[in-house]
């Protein structure tokens, strides 16, 4: 996966993040100071603290029977919910190698409870701790009522034994890197700042950093659904929480329950498919924004849509050239005012922030809400720390899974197909493979059958214009899954439950709490 060719060449990451906050500046600035980490509630013990393991050894990994046995103590925690560390393998491949911490958050059944239903928010690299704080206010009461939902950080993320790389400051220069890609030189340089930050995750990071793959985590998953005492796994993942669940599906099909996939990435497709349909999602996102824009009053694009594109296009490449300044020290270059259109582009809500982004940038030649906004993509507080490390996760978790050709005419050759796909934002997405060429550890290969053999029924959910997952894609899901059913939303943005319409949260929640499956084909 990849992203900006200026940058780090870092995919924009599929997740989660409720982008529909982005309504003003005030309020991106609100959720900036909200990410900052604060002291918590001192942990109590809560009622039924002790979360008692059923007997599952016919499902356990050899070696492994302490970890599916263990004992969780939930305590009561920040928001109302309670919070538990539970311990897994280093590596699933050796019980000998030492363990990690996986940090988890539920909250409690509001009714009768039929079992767990774990969350991911997508990523990779996302903390479904951190979405479990806001998913009461999107997910539904009956599906509340029904089950404890828990959010984990997988291996490697946030609070969970984490991928480190780099500090603050060597962090905040390697995100805002510009390098000139059309020239041998500036590709080499490109490289060579990947190969840096790579060295810098190995040597912090440690052996961890070779096991965050997802079928790692995926076991991970296995491993919980035991430890919460349920029969079968209930999951709810979006964007790149897709591939997760079906991972986990094709890993273990028999232990498969309800399983809603929105936002759903093609397991078929590789590195290069995956840049290049983002590429293509992304551009037809920025082409409905325009067109939007263009209809209502003060919108800075003028003309046509295409000149609009042209226009938005012109911001960035006048960042290449001339960083825009701010009211701070810092100033906005071309790949930090990517970040900050890409990531209003996964909720029409935050279509009015962009407007004003580039109206600061076309009119006033100012860059102030763009790096608020390239902040609140990279998890940025105000004070220059960071509140996650969904970067550094990201990247590696990626380059265990699955990596790009590092050749340079084979790059070039797949730079040109993407640009002439999507001219306005292709070059963001090209040149991708020089993130994972000098990474210390292979690619984790996938011994599974990914079609899910035996699985019950699977809900995958693709919406018509999602710029960060594209709804080919959950068609690819939905053929390569044989209990797949399909959900197509018609409309913007990226994933559909919990911000879509009634059609898209009765067809989740009928399944999840009822069981039954919506029909295959519906359209919302």
């Amino acid at each position: 996966m990849n992203f900006p060719s200026s940058g780090p060449s870092l995919t924009l990451r599929p997740a989660r993040r409720g982008a529909a906050a982005l309504v003003t500046v005030a309020a991106l600035v609100a959720l900036a100071a909200c990410d900052a980490d604060a002291p918590g509630k001192e942990a109590t013990p809560v009622d039924e603290a002790t979360s008692q393991a059923p007997t599952d050894a016919a499902g356990v990994p050899e070696g492994f029977d302490d970890l599916y046995s263990q004992d969780l103590e939930w305590t009561s925690c920040d928001a109302g919910l309670e919070c538990a560390t539970a311990t897994a393998p280093l590596t699933w491949d050796d019980p000998e190698a030492g363990t990690i911490e996986l940090d988890l958050k539920r909250t409690r059944a509001t009714g009768e409870k039929q079992g767990s239903l774990l969350i991911n928010p997508g990523g990779p690299g996302g903390s479904g701790t951190d979405f479990l704080e806001t998913a009461a206010e999107s997910f539904g009461d009956r599906l509340l009522a029904a089950y404890d939902v828990v959010g984990f950080d997988p291996r490697g993320v946030r609070a969970s034994t984490e991928v480190a790389c780099y500090d603050d400051a060597g962090k905040d220069e390697y995100l805002s890197a510009d390098f000139d890609v059309s020239t041998d030189e500036g590709l080499a340089a490109k490289r060579e700042a990947a190969a840096r930050w790579a060295e810098a995750c190995g040597e912090n990071t440690g052996d961890l950093l070779g096991s965050v793959d997802t079928p790692s985590a995926a076991k991970d998953m296995d491993m919980l659904r035991a430890v919460l005492g349920d029969e079968k796994l209930n999951y709810l993942g979006f964007s790149y929480g897709t591939d997760l669940g079906a991972t986990y599906a094709g890993l273990f099909p028999d232990r498969a329950g309800r399983l809603v996939l929105d936002g759903a990435m093609d397991p078929t497709l590789d590195a290069a498919a995956v840049s290049k349909g983002q590429a293509v999602g992304f551009e037809n996102a920025l082409r409905a924004y325009v067109e939007d824009c263009q209809a209502g009053a003060d919108c800075p694009l003028t003309g046509s849509v295409d000149e609009g594109m042209q226009q938005v296009r012109g911001v960035l490449d006048r960042a290449l050239d001339r960083p825009y300044p701010t009211s701070g020290d810092r100033v906005v270059t071309q790949t930090l005012a990517f970040y900050g259109v890409a990531v209003t582009l996964y909720a029409e809500q935050s279509w009015p922030v962009l407007t004003q982004a580039l109206d600061e940038a076309i009119n006033a030649g100012t860059g102030d809400t763009l790096l608020y906004l390239a902040d609140f993509y990279n998890d940025r507080n105000t004070d220059g720390s960071y509140a996650t490390n969904s970067i550094e996760a990201f990247t590696a978790i990626n380059c265990l899974d699955a990596r790009s050709s590092a050749d340079v005419d084979t790059m070039r050759a797949e730079a040109a197909e993407i640009e002439e796909a999507a001219p306005t934002v292709g070059t963001f997405f090209s040149y991708g493979g020089v993130t994972c060429a000098d990474w210390p550890y292979p690619v984790v290969e996938r011994d599974y059958d990914r079609s899910a053999p035996g699985a019950p029924p699977i809900v995958v959910i693709g919406t018509t214009n999602d710029p960060a997952t594209p709804y080919m894609w959950a068609e690819g899901m939905a053929d390569t899954l044989k209990s797949a059913v399909l959900v197509t939303y018609e409309g913007e943005g990226h994933t559909a439950y919990g911000r879509s319409n009634d059609c898209i949260a009765d067809a989740v929640e009928d399944y999840l709490v009822d069981g039954t499956a919506p029909d295959d084909g519906l359209t919302c």
